[in-house]
């Protein structure tokens, strides 16, 4: 650890640019200080996995932190858009938010793809490179090459190379820098734990900068396909943006301590006091979660009767999609318009359904109590 080297600065044409070294090697990991702080982010994390493996019907409430982490992870980027309303349709977001929506809708749709590629398509350049694709497709940075890596400078902060706050490598370095990123995720001889491994790629990903845009979503999306692809995980149920985003400041500057001080404690550090912290977030979630659909079920559903199985079915479908219309009520349950508002006059009266719009037609409602557990 104290004979890592990031890389170096080196004088371009007009300006500075910072040239990573390569991180494809053993490592020795020696800091006895850190050893608590690790375990304990390992357990969470475990401890996180368990949950997700035993908590019932899991896969549909996987679907909202999908949701959620597309939706902190734009935020870091300056988007708007809530976990709210990234679940509802375009056109009932108004026209002057749209493009913040479209931008999370395309992250959510980004990690749903590479999430069902992992089976068959390791992590890889490949499975990125698709990735950002997703990401841009008809958003703000749709002309900024899509789904390839960069044949030109970029830079972070400032108008130009000249007073940025930092310039990643020019692009003729950046497919070997990528490809030995790749080579490092995949080799069993690193001596690194995962949660450490991952820490250190990310931070090589940011640092290389491979696109024109979108590179901290992609970063971010990066470390829970890692921790699937290892088995450190068996669901998507780990994001790091919330703390991230929390503590961008601090982020920031633990990215560029390592650059110009060649020292890595303080990012893993911070890494894994953010692993602590998202675990117990998620697990508490995941309780949440169970304690309000038993409640749902055995408290307010009963009161029912007879029409008590058509709102189970409805209910069943709200974990995975909080926001309904009457038409969709009518679809999932089999019945009519007509019998669709008087069942979700029932559960508003049982304070499961909220009305959204506060229109008279083309009402949309919404599980907000299951929501609000994914917004604080």
């Amino acid at each position: 650890m104290e004979s890592f080297q990031s890389g170096e600065y080196r004088q371009n044409t007009g300006y500075r640019a910072f040239f990573p070294a390569k991180i494809n090697r053993v490592f020795t990991f020696n800091d006895l200080e850190m050893l608590p702080l690790l375990e304990a982010a390992s357990l969470k994390l475990g401890e996180l996995n368990t949950w997700s493996e035993l908590v019932p019907d899991v896969d549909q409430f996987i679907k909202l932190f999908v949701v959620r982490e597309a939706t902190y992870s734009s935020r870091i980027e300056g988007t708007q858009t809530s976990v709210e309303e990234a679940l509802l349709k375009i056109e009932e977001i108004s026209p002057e938010r749209r493009d913040d929506w479209q931008e999370v809708s395309n992250y959510i749709e980004a990690m749903n793809e590479c999430l069902a590629m992992l089976p068959e398509l390791p992590l890889s350049s490949r499975m990125i490179r698709r990735a950002h694709e997703i990401l841009l497709q008809g958003v703000r940075g749709e002309r900024k090459s899509p789904g390839e890596f960069r044949r030109s400078q970029n830079w972070i902060g400032g108008a130009t190379p000249m007073d940025a706050a930092f310039v990643p490598p020019p692009w003729t370095e950046v497919e070997e820098l990528m490809g030995d990123l790749e080579n490092f995720l995949h080799n069993q001889q690193t001596n690194l734990p995962h949660l450490l491994k991952i820490a250190l790629a990310h931070y090589q990903f940011e640092t290389i900068h491979p696109f024109l845009d979108g590179n901290g979503r992609i970063g971010r999306l990066m470390i829970t396909l890692y921790l699937i692809q290892a088995g450190v995980l068996s669901k998507p149920a780990f994001y790091i943006s919330d703390f991230i985003e929390k503590n961008k400041p601090h982020y920031y500057d633990h990215l560029t301590r390592v650059r110009t001080g060649h020292d890595l404690r303080p990012w893993f550090r911070f890494f894994l006091a953010g692993t602590v912290e998202t675990c117990d977030k998620a697990v508490s979630s995941l309780k949440a979660i169970i304690a309000l659909k038993s409640d749902c079920e055995t408290n307010r559903l009963t009161q029912l009767g007879r029409r008590m199985p058509n709102a189970r079915r409805l209910l069943e479908h709200l974990f995975s999609n909080p926001i309904v219309r009457p038409e969709e009520v009518a679809t999932i349950t089999g019945v009519s318009l007509v019998s669709s508002y008087k069942l979700i006059d029932d559960l508003v009266r049982l304070q499961i359904l909220h009305e959204l719009t506060g229109a008279r037609r083309n009402r949309v409602f919404v599980f907000r109590e299951y929501m609000d557990l994914f917004q604080r």
